[in-house]
């Protein structure tokens, strides 16, 4: 998973470092197994693990909860997945300035866990449907997430600066392999976690659906779990004192620069090397050259965002896709919400083919593979995952349900007589062939209506036997079959609605008409009982995991008989005819109105394995760059500015999903400039869903494009050399001497 910054940016964390000059006494822990590494951190990696598998359990099956038990849309649940996972990397930036500046890193990390485990807990108690109502659903929901996102965010930047503070220097190489199992600890807890939590969602039930509440409860257990092993690990610790914010500092000389240059924009006063020099009145030279290195790489950092926009989609857009699709694995059935788990198993795995394999054989061919090359090509895989996932949304809408629109409505005919029938209809061009009786229809016919309403007038004539006619009240945007049976000795017909859209979650849904002289009763799983009414009565739709149901009770006045309605698929909807009793079964015939789901889960593979390949080389490539390219005082800054981006790009999604919705991208231009290319090809598109995922590949290849451009021109430098060449420069003494005053006019 996208852990960004804890593997390479911890090790040079020095906000809690004691002021130099300081006599503090701090005793060694106790070392593990006989070597040289602290048993203070077999705690601190546990806890992390234990905090990721909280971490990303939760967030796991955070979209299904917003779409089906808070019961909003998809854009609304996508914009508040990646409002909150945007929140999660703003909140480091809080965790940091108080361990800085206020409580260092241990306090903070205790502090903080207790407001995660308390947002846990609410977000469970949310997750009751006997709780309150809705709204009281929704403000739980919002409160439990907002602690979350503090707790989460805010130890972020201290518990793996802390793993890094319990080594000597002297073992540094101890360390940095402390990082790596660190970094393994994280997706081990991230890939256990995405496979049970929906597991627990969906096969346990509770209050009569999925289990949400115990979904989101054992995460915040394992987080109790987490806190409990860190405190017993509290006299192993080596806890070094806050010393000051240095990203406070950084922020307060930049922003004094600007001030002091606007204010002294006169052309009688002399020109400065670099914008920043205008700080030089009142910070230090070695502050000032310090916040010039992170400002250079800060520079590369501003198209990162659009990889992170399209990485945080694996549990929004690319879950909402697996809903869509066959989860059957000869028997095994996968969750939608399951499919996460395979970016932090394959991460474990290119992690050692990438650093033992590729780049080894890279270097042996002599290329140049820089970390600028890296990250591009990090990129440019992402965007290829997008272009992969666009392809299989085109398949799936293949055999979607068409869509109504405003005037127009779809029709089916179920002929349930006994002789075949020709249907017309008023001012409709349909049906040119005679219906044969229980013929399965093969699609729904459009109608145009004159208005949001119309009656029209449907003539039906048997073959052989009577015409009939009668009148019908059609609303738009719905989607109707109409039932032609026999009554009386003659033919009549009745308009039912039909489901416009696939069940949700994968499920299937499945509706009864009766056509025998008496009342029904049908039993499908332990409990469930539909009643549908004789004479051509019509139930409503139930909602089914996928299986086969076959041998389910159906009582009727003169006995009990099994039905077998066999295979009822992913995302299909069927409507099923009993005809006659014979035996001890029921006659009966199914028709699938919604074709079920026909393109496999397994097709996602491909476009996981190049996410997750992107991020090994964009992720830690960035990273490791950025750490070498900053002075040691400035590593919390570049981390805290690293995981920015990934907050940022959230934002983009945000502002995707909800100031274009996907109907009307192509009236709106959303972007320009570096976008203009990728809206005229977003503007070809139209209307499919399957745009968004072009808009957001389309997007990354252009600024795949842009960030190679700029990391051409930049030269990398090693921070020590630069701060040495700084210090040779002598400054002029009239920058010295120079008083801040306005511009004369």
């Amino acid at each position: 998973m996208a852990e960004d910054g804890t593997e390479q940016t911890a090790k040079g964390k020095t906000g809690d470092d004691a002021p130099k000059g300081a006599c503090t006494l701090q005793k060694k822990s106790p070392k593990l197994c006989g070597t040289n590494y602290p048993l203070s951190i077999a705690f601190i990696v546990v806890t992390e693990f234990c905090e990721r598998f909280s971490y990303y359990g939760m967030k796991a099956v955070l979209t299904l909860y917003f779409l089906n038990f808070l019961h909003w849309d998809e854009n609304l649940s996508t914009s508040l997945y990646h409002a909150f996972s945007g929140l999660c990397y703003f909140t480091p930036v809080i965790g940091a300035i108080i361990a800085d500046s206020w409580l260092g890193k241990f306090k903070t990390i205790i502090c903080l866990s207790i407001v995660y485990v308390t947002g846990h807990v609410i977000k469970s108690v949310g997750a009751i449907p006997v709780v309150g109502d809705q709204v009281l659903h929704v403000v739980l929901s919002m409160v439990g997430l907002s602690l979350i996102a503090l707790g989460t965010g805010g130890i972020k930047p201290c518990v793996s600066a802390l793993g890094g503070d319990q080594f000597e220097e002297e073992h540094a190489s101890e360390r940095s392999k402390f990082f790596s199992v660190f970094y393994l600890s994280i997706n081990a807890g991230s890939l256990i976690s995405t496979f049970v939590t929906p597991v627990l969602r969906g096969d346990v039930k509770c209050f009569g659906g999925d289990c949400f509440a115990l979904a989101f409860g054992v995460p915040a257990v394992l987080m109790v779990l987490a806190l409990v092993i860190f405190i017993s690990g509290s006299g192993l610790y080596k806890k070094t004192p806050p010393q000051g914010n240095i990203l406070l500092q950084v922020c307060q000389c930049v922003g004094f620069a600007i001030k002091n240059r606007v204010k002294n924009r006169s052309g009688l006063i002399p020109k400065r090397e670099h914008w920043l020099n205008w700080a030089s009145e009142k910070y230090s030279k070695q502050l000032i050259t310090e916040v010039k290195m992170v400002t250079r790489v800060l520079f590369l950092f501003i198209p990162l965002p659009m990889f992170w926009a399209l990485f945080d989609q694996q549990g929004s857009r690319w879950t909402l896709q697996a809903t869509k699709m066959d989860a059957d694995f000869a028997g095994l059935i996968l969750k939608p919400d399951q499919m996460q788990f395979l970016n932090s198993l394959l991460i474990l795995i290119f992690i050692p083919i990438f650093d033992l394999g590729l780049y080894p054989l890279l270097n042996m061919c002599r290329f140049n593979f820089t970390p600028i090359k890296k990250m591009a090509t990090g990129m440019i895989l992402a965007a290829l995952a997008f272009a992969a996932a666009a392809i299989i949304e085109v398949k799936i809408n293949e055999h979607d349900m068409p869509k109504p629109v405003p005037k127009g409505s779809f029709l089916q005919v179920l002929n349930l007589a006994d002789n075949r029938v020709q249907v017309t209809v008023q001012d409709q061009d349909l049906f040119q062939q005679p219906i044969e009786t229980f013929q399965d229809p093969a699609e729904y016919s459009k109608l145009i209506l004159s208005g949001q309403q119309q009656t029209l007038r449907f003539n039906l004539q048997e073959t052989p036997g009577s015409a009939s006619a009668f009148n019908h009240t059609v609303q738009e945007k719905s989607v109707y079959s109409l039932i032609v049976y026999k009554a009386g000795g003659s033919i009549s017909s009745r308009l039912i609605t039909d489901m416009q859209s696939k069940p949700v979650k994968g499920m299937a849904a499945v509706r009864f008409i009766n056509a025998l002289d008496q009342n029904v009763n049908i039993t499908l799983g332990s409990q469930e009982v539909i009643s549908v009414n004789k004479s051509y009565g019509v139930s409503g739709y139930t909602t089914l995991e996928r299986g086969t149901y076959n041998k389910r009770k159906c009582r009727t006045e003169t006995g009990e008989f099994s039905l077998d309605l066999g295979l009822l698929d992913f995302g299909a909807s069927y409507t099923v005819v009993i005809t006659n009793a014979s035996g001890n079964t029921l006659r009966m015939w199914k028709s699938e109105d919604i074709k079920a789901n026909h393109i496999h889960l397994a097709w996602q593979l491909p476009q996981y394995m190049l996410i997750s390949a992107g991020e090994v080389m964009f992720s830690i490539t960035g990273l490791a760059f950025s750490y070498s390219q900053a002075p040691v005082s400035m590593k919390s800054v570049l981390q805290a500015s690293w995981l920015l981006t990934v907050a940022f790009g959230n934002v983009i999604v945000i502002i995707v999903a909800q100031a274009a919705p996907l109907e009307q991208w192509a009236e709106f231009v959303l972007f320009s400039g570096l976008l203009f290319a990728v809206c005229v090809v977003f503007s070809i598109m139209g209307y499919f869903y399957w745009a968004e995922f072009v808009l957001f590949s389309g997007l990354l290849f252009a600024v795949c494009v842009v960030f190679s451009i700029m990391g051409y021109f930049y030269v990398s430098v090693d921070p020590e050399d630069l701060k040495e060449k700084e210090e040779k420069e002598e400054t002029p003494s009239n920058m010295i001497s120079l008083v801040p005053k306005k511009a004369k006019v």
